[in-house]
């Protein structure tokens, strides 16, 4: 399938209410692909992830990423100190202290090569190979990315998260980085600057991971989704 038939088949199976989102991390040394769209103005990563998921197709490179965390999270900009001594996430109130910030940065997943645009837009659009599909819905859509990712190998999914850094460490840079898929509930950033609904979480999956996901819906779309109390 192609990524618009992957999409197709995303929204149908799953019934999703917005478009699955992809994105493509331009390394350096690369050509952007054409027909995104520069914003007029700078915005985050996570803005152009919701954006996306409604339709828009956005092209940012480094300087116009709003938000310098979730920037340097996608490899495109060095940590703001702030950030790395963990102030910047302790002055929000969110930790009792610094340390405990740092410690949350410390161990997020961080993309490992130089990246310097990020081309988001959504999957059916996508006319190359994206990095990561997001997807963006309620619990029991997202509920069935889980036994997609399990159905040829079985085994447990485990979920990495933190109060912050949703869309650019959670459902981009993890999936990356593992191979798996990674589901986040949100991050205080994108449920303050986006579309994100208090009852919708993310998921992200490897792109390289889509083709077997893919063979799994097409058994669970027609057996034991059909059972399910899907309203």
């Amino acid at each position: 399938m192609d990524n618009r038939e992957i999409a197709e088949k995303l929204k149908e199976a799953l019934r999703l209410r917005y478009e699955p989102v992809a994105v493509t991390l331009v390394r350096e040394g690369e050509e952007p692909p054409d027909g995104y769209k520069i914003p007029d103005k700078q915005m985050s990563h996570c803005q152009s992830v919701m954006a996306a998921a409604r339709g828009e197709k956005f092209l940012l490179p480094s300087d116009m990423h709003s938000c310098k965390n979730g920037a340097s999270a996608l490899g495109m900009t060095e940590v703001p100190a702030k950030t790395a001594s963990g102030d910047f996430y302790h002055s929000a109130g969110m930790f009792k202290n610094p340390e405990a910030a740092k410690r949350m940065v410390d161990q997020r997943s961080t993309v490992p090569f130089k990246v310097t645009h990020t081309a988001v837009g959504p999957l059916k659009d996508a006319d190359r190979k994206p990095d990561v599909v997001i997807i963006e819905d309620i619990p029991e859509r997202i509920y069935w990315v889980i036994p997609m990712a399990l159905y040829h190998e079985g085994g447990r999914v485990d979920f990495n998260t933190a109060p912050y850094n949703a869309c650019c460490v959670d459902v981009v840079a993890r999936p990356l980085t593992t191979g798996r898929i990674n589901i986040s509930l949100g991050c205080f950033g994108c449920r303050k600057r986006t579309e994100l609904r208090p009852e919708e979480m993310l998921v992200g999956i490897p792109f390289d991971e889509i083709p077997r996901m893919m063979d799994a819906l097409e058994n669970l779309s027609t057996g034991i989704m059909t059972k399910a109390v899907r309203d």
